[in-house]
């Protein structure tokens, strides 16, 4: 039988080794190390720390808002931009912007961490992002994600000449066996990822397309477009260390969100602008 002081969620193997570490795990009213094996009757115990509230403070950060209502917003996330705060990044986050700018009138659903956070880019991903600012519609909107149902369209530059005009990647994608950091196609413990591309324009060393995403797992189409052996220009993660076109991060833009309003049922569709420096890679290219 498991005893626990109180409900508690363990988010990964790293928290659980700490615990260990500092004597926190008990068998049988004994502290003990990671290696122990347990057995048939084991009585284990975990003494799990009070969490910590962090306070994330609202900044008067300057934001795109495509499009507000007292329900929801959708606002053209810009480059360099983490979505919401995490270790090491506990201000300038898209978060602390947001708290500034809509107040307390923010959907709680995802915690203190995540306020009004329906779904993440990454930080150097720009382009329209959805927040919520009332749990109902929080929870329509989140299923409808879950339902595959949210139109989403991203352009991205990725290296080399892409052999086809259109195709389908369907690749589970989940944690990297080995870099714990970066994703990877795992058949054996990821989840369903479907990435549609088309090929907008040639460049010979460089293809600019478009991908229409089913689901949303993290990375997905900086792993997927990397399994067919051209990955996004700039992704010094998962292509080339090279970065020939000085770019910070990948060429990656959120450009197309579309969704049925939570509270009206109306479909909605908003296009954030290519960013300055994506127009200008086009331009190089091109050239």
């Amino acid at each position: 039988p498991y005893r626990r002081q109180r409900q508690m969620c363990i988010r990964d193997r790293s928290y659980l080794q700490k615990l260990l570490k500092e004597q926190m795990v008990s068998v049988n009213g004994k502290a003990v190390r990671a290696n122990y094996k347990t057995q048939t009757g084991d009585e284990i115990m975990l003494q799990v720390p009070d969490m910590q509230t962090p306070d994330i403070q609202p900044e008067d950060i300057a934001l795109d808002i495509l499009y507000e209502d007292e329900w929801l917003l959708v606002v053209n996330k810009p480059k360099d931009m983490v979505v919401h705060p995490s270790a090491g990044h506990m201000e300038g986050t898209l978060v602390n912007a947001v708290m500034a700018h809509c107040g307390e009138h923010l959907s709680g659903i995802n915690g203190v961490l995540r306020p009004g956070i329906v779904h993440r880019i990454d930080k150097d991903t720009t382009g329209a992002l959805l927040i919520c600012k009332e749990d109902g519609a929080h929870r329509d909107l989140a299923e409808q994600l879950k339902e595959h149902s949210i139109k989403r369209r991203y352009r991205a530059v990725v290296q080399g000449n892409l052999k086809e005009d259109e195709g389908t990647v369907d690749a589970p994608v989940g944690r990297h066996p080995i870099d714990r950091k970066k994703m990877a196609i795992n058949h054996k413990n990821g989840k369903e990822a479907v990435t549609h591309y088309k090929v907008l324009e040639r460049f010979g060393n460089a293809t600019y397309i478009e991908c229409r995403l089913e689901t949303g797992r993290t990375h997905q189409i900086r792993v997927h477009m990397a399994s067919l052996g051209h990955p996004l220009l700039g992704d010094t993660v998962y292509g080339s260390s090279k970065n020939p076109y000085h770019l910070q991060g990948q060429a990656l833009h959120a450009m197309i969100l579309g969704f049925r309003h939570p509270a009206t049922g109306e479909y909605m569709e908003f296009t954030a602008p290519l960013p300055e420096y994506f127009e200008k890679l086009l331009e190089k290219l091109r050239k």
